[in-house]
Protein backbone atom coordinates (compact mmCIF):
# COMPACT_ATOMS: atom_id res chain seq x y z
CA UNK A 1 0.00 0.00 0.00
CA UNK A 2 3.07 2.64 -0.24
CA UNK A 3 3.19 3.39 3.23
CA UNK A 4 6.83 3.00 3.45
CA UNK A 5 6.95 5.21 0.64
CA UNK A 6 5.08 8.24 2.04
CA UNK A 7 7.66 10.41 3.47
CA UNK A 8 9.09 11.04 0.14
CA UNK A 9 7.30 12.53 -3.12
CA UNK A 10 7.37 9.96 -5.82
CA UNK A 11 9.11 11.52 -8.88
CA UNK A 12 8.88 8.69 -12.10
CA UNK A 13 5.43 10.45 -13.89
CA UNK A 14 4.52 8.77 -17.13
CA UNK A 15 4.00 11.47 -19.84
CA UNK A 16 0.16 11.98 -20.23
CA UNK A 17 -0.14 10.97 -23.70
CA UNK A 18 0.86 7.39 -23.23
CA UNK A 19 -0.68 6.93 -19.24
CA UNK A 20 -4.03 8.05 -21.14
CA UNK A 21 -3.89 5.31 -23.03
CA UNK A 22 -2.35 2.76 -20.81
CA UNK A 23 -5.25 3.30 -18.04
CA UNK A 24 -7.89 2.52 -20.19
CA UNK A 25 -6.42 -0.27 -22.10
CA UNK A 26 -5.45 -1.72 -18.62
CA UNK A 27 -9.05 -1.48 -17.13
CA UNK A 28 -10.69 -2.57 -20.51
CA UNK A 29 -8.75 -5.87 -20.07
CA UNK A 30 -10.52 -6.78 -16.22
CA UNK A 31 -13.58 -8.50 -17.30
CA UNK A 32 -13.74 -11.63 -19.40
CA UNK A 33 -16.95 -12.48 -21.03
CA UNK A 34 -20.39 -11.33 -21.52
CA UNK A 35 -21.35 -8.30 -19.56
CA UNK A 36 -23.27 -9.73 -16.42
CA UNK A 37 -24.65 -6.53 -14.72
CA UNK A 38 -27.27 -3.59 -15.80
CA UNK A 39 -25.33 -1.14 -17.93
CA UNK A 40 -23.88 1.76 -15.18
CA UNK A 41 -25.42 5.14 -15.56
CA UNK A 42 -24.48 7.70 -18.12
CA UNK A 43 -22.74 11.14 -17.04
CA UNK A 44 -25.58 13.81 -16.90
CA UNK A 45 -25.32 16.09 -19.54
CA UNK A 46 -24.91 19.42 -17.21
CA UNK A 47 -22.24 17.89 -15.54
CA UNK A 48 -20.19 17.50 -18.93
CA UNK A 49 -16.95 19.03 -18.43
CA UNK A 50 -16.86 21.08 -21.47
CA UNK A 51 -19.17 22.94 -19.89
CA UNK A 52 -17.07 23.88 -17.04
CA UNK A 53 -15.80 27.65 -17.08
CA UNK A 54 -12.91 25.91 -16.56
CA UNK A 55 -12.60 24.05 -19.41
CA UNK A 56 -12.76 26.62 -21.57
CA UNK A 57 -10.18 28.72 -19.50
CA UNK A 58 -12.00 31.06 -17.44
CA UNK A 59 -10.24 31.72 -13.81
CA UNK A 60 -10.46 28.89 -11.54
CA UNK A 61 -12.83 29.23 -8.81
CA UNK A 62 -11.23 30.48 -5.36
CA UNK A 63 -9.94 27.19 -3.36
CA UNK A 64 -8.42 27.87 -0.01
CA UNK A 65 -7.34 24.49 1.10
CA UNK A 66 -3.67 24.33 1.43
CA UNK A 67 -2.45 21.11 -0.23
CA UNK A 68 -1.10 18.53 2.28
CA UNK A 69 2.70 17.09 2.05
CA UNK A 70 3.45 13.85 0.37
CA UNK A 71 1.73 10.93 1.65
CA UNK A 72 0.35 7.99 -0.49
CA UNK A 73 -3.88 7.62 -0.54
CA UNK A 74 -5.54 4.91 1.40
CA UNK A 75 -9.24 4.90 0.23
CA UNK A 76 -11.96 6.64 -1.65
CA UNK A 77 -15.07 7.89 -0.65
CA UNK A 78 -17.97 9.06 -2.51
CA UNK A 79 -21.10 10.13 -0.44
CA UNK A 80 -23.44 10.35 -3.77
CA UNK A 81 -22.78 7.27 -5.03
CA UNK A 82 -22.51 5.17 -1.58
CA UNK A 83 -18.55 4.21 -2.46
CA UNK A 84 -16.54 3.52 0.33
CA UNK A 85 -13.36 1.37 -1.32
CA UNK A 86 -9.68 0.64 0.20
CA UNK A 87 -6.84 1.57 -2.54
CA UNK A 88 -4.05 -0.04 -3.64
CA UNK A 89 -0.78 0.64 -5.21
CA UNK A 90 -1.01 0.16 -9.13
CA UNK A 91 2.13 0.73 -11.52
CA UNK A 92 2.84 0.10 -14.74
CA UNK A 93 4.09 -3.61 -16.34
CA UNK A 94 7.06 -3.84 -18.10
CA UNK A 95 5.09 -3.67 -21.50
CA UNK A 96 4.09 -0.20 -20.73
CA UNK A 97 0.37 -1.26 -19.57
CA UNK A 98 -1.29 -0.20 -15.91
CA UNK A 99 -1.81 -3.56 -13.53
CA UNK A 100 -4.86 -4.37 -13.15
CA UNK A 101 -6.98 -4.86 -10.31
CA UNK A 102 -7.97 -7.88 -9.14
CA UNK A 103 -11.16 -8.93 -10.68
CA UNK A 104 -12.12 -11.56 -7.47
CA UNK A 105 -12.29 -8.17 -5.27
CA UNK A 106 -14.48 -5.67 -7.12
CA UNK A 107 -14.61 -3.34 -3.92
CA UNK A 108 -11.53 -2.51 -4.67
CA UNK A 109 -9.91 0.60 -6.10
CA UNK A 110 -6.67 1.79 -7.56
CA UNK A 111 -4.30 4.33 -6.98
CA UNK A 112 -1.60 5.21 -9.58
CA UNK A 113 1.30 5.54 -7.15
CA UNK A 114 3.77 7.23 -9.43
CA UNK A 115 2.00 9.77 -10.59
CA UNK A 116 0.74 12.69 -7.77
CA UNK A 117 -0.30 11.78 -4.46
CA UNK A 118 -4.01 12.79 -3.53
CA UNK A 119 -4.12 16.40 -2.59
CA UNK A 120 -0.65 17.73 -3.90
CA UNK A 121 -0.80 20.45 -6.59
CA UNK A 122 -0.79 18.32 -9.96
CA UNK A 123 -3.43 15.82 -10.99
CA UNK A 124 -4.12 12.56 -9.35
CA UNK A 125 -5.46 9.46 -11.01
CA UNK A 126 -7.37 6.71 -9.42
CA UNK A 127 -9.21 3.78 -11.22
CA UNK A 128 -11.77 0.74 -10.54
CA UNK A 129 -13.73 -1.40 -12.24
CA UNK A 130 -17.31 -0.37 -13.75
CA UNK A 131 -18.25 -4.15 -13.03
CA UNK A 132 -17.01 -7.80 -13.02
CA UNK A 133 -18.18 -11.27 -13.54
CA UNK A 134 -19.95 -11.11 -9.57
CA UNK A 135 -22.01 -7.72 -10.98
CA UNK A 136 -21.21 -4.20 -10.58
CA UNK A 137 -18.17 -3.20 -9.02
CA UNK A 138 -16.74 0.07 -7.28
CA UNK A 139 -17.21 2.62 -9.81
CA UNK A 140 -20.19 1.55 -11.47
CA UNK A 141 -22.26 4.66 -11.28
CA UNK A 142 -18.80 6.96 -11.62
CA UNK A 143 -21.36 8.30 -14.68
CA UNK A 144 -24.38 9.72 -12.16
CA UNK A 145 -22.06 12.04 -10.24
CA UNK A 146 -23.13 15.67 -10.70
CA UNK A 147 -21.19 19.02 -10.16
CA UNK A 148 -20.60 20.00 -6.64
CA UNK A 149 -20.46 16.50 -5.26
CA UNK A 150 -17.69 15.49 -3.33
CA UNK A 151 -14.77 12.92 -3.33
CA UNK A 152 -12.64 11.91 0.26
CA UNK A 153 -9.69 10.23 -0.12
CA UNK A 154 -8.09 9.46 3.26
CA UNK A 155 -4.07 9.32 3.36
CA UNK A 156 -1.80 7.04 4.91
CA UNK A 157 -0.50 10.11 7.36
CA UNK A 158 -4.21 10.74 8.75
CA UNK A 159 -5.44 13.64 6.16
CA UNK A 160 -7.94 13.70 4.17
CA UNK A 161 -8.13 15.23 0.98
CA UNK A 162 -11.93 16.81 -0.38
CA UNK A 163 -12.31 16.79 -3.87
CA UNK A 164 -15.17 18.44 -5.62
CA UNK A 165 -16.85 17.01 -8.74
CA UNK A 166 -16.70 19.81 -11.60
CA UNK A 167 -17.35 17.58 -14.63
CA UNK A 168 -17.91 14.31 -16.18
CA UNK A 169 -17.45 12.72 -19.13
CA UNK A 170 -17.39 9.63 -21.65
CA UNK A 171 -14.09 9.88 -23.57
CA UNK A 172 -13.65 7.64 -26.85
CA UNK A 173 -10.39 5.19 -26.25
CA UNK A 174 -9.32 6.12 -30.10
CA UNK A 175 -8.85 9.87 -29.63
CA UNK A 176 -8.38 10.42 -25.80
CA UNK A 177 -7.66 13.72 -25.17
CA UNK A 178 -4.71 12.68 -22.80
CA UNK A 179 -3.34 16.37 -22.55
CA UNK A 180 -7.06 18.15 -21.28
CA UNK A 181 -7.45 14.49 -18.76
CA UNK A 182 -4.11 14.52 -17.51
CA UNK A 183 -2.46 18.03 -17.64
CA UNK A 184 -0.87 19.92 -14.66
CA UNK A 185 -3.45 22.99 -13.99
CA UNK A 186 -1.49 24.21 -11.30
CA UNK A 187 -4.01 23.14 -8.92
CA UNK A 188 -4.40 19.88 -6.84
CA UNK A 189 -7.48 17.93 -8.87
CA UNK A 190 -8.35 14.47 -8.96
CA UNK A 191 -9.80 11.71 -11.98
CA UNK A 192 -11.52 8.85 -11.52
CA UNK A 193 -11.68 6.72 -14.25
CA UNK A 194 -13.55 3.38 -15.17
CA UNK A 195 -14.89 1.98 -18.55
CA UNK A 196 -17.74 2.89 -20.45
CA UNK A 197 -19.01 3.35 -23.77
CA UNK A 198 -19.88 -0.31 -25.51
CA UNK A 199 -18.46 -3.56 -24.86
CA UNK A 200 -16.31 -4.70 -27.53
CA UNK A 201 -14.09 -8.05 -27.57
CA UNK A 202 -11.12 -6.15 -25.74
CA UNK A 203 -13.25 -4.70 -23.39
CA UNK A 204 -15.07 -0.96 -23.86
CA UNK A 205 -14.30 1.50 -26.55
CA UNK A 206 -14.61 4.72 -24.17
CA UNK A 207 -13.96 5.46 -20.41
CA UNK A 208 -16.10 7.45 -18.01
CA UNK A 209 -13.80 10.25 -16.41
CA UNK A 210 -14.79 11.97 -13.36
CA UNK A 211 -12.86 15.69 -13.18
CA UNK A 212 -12.27 16.83 -9.89
CA UNK A 213 -10.62 19.48 -7.62
CA UNK A 214 -9.13 19.77 -3.94
CA UNK A 215 -11.65 21.95 -1.88
CA UNK A 216 -10.29 21.01 1.56
CA UNK A 217 -7.94 18.84 3.71
CA UNK A 218 -8.89 17.66 7.10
Amino acid sequence: MGRDHWRVERTRYSPWGALALVLLTGLALVRNGPDPSPAPPPPVAAASAHLHPDAAGAPPAVVTARPPTYAPASRVVIPAIGVDAPLVDMDLEPDGSLGTLPPEDPRLAGWYRDGVAPGRPGTSVLVGHVDTMAGPAVFHDLGSLRKGNRIEVPRHDGRVAVFEVYGVEVLSTADFPGDRVYRDTGRAELRLITPGGCTTADGHDAGVVVFARLVATA
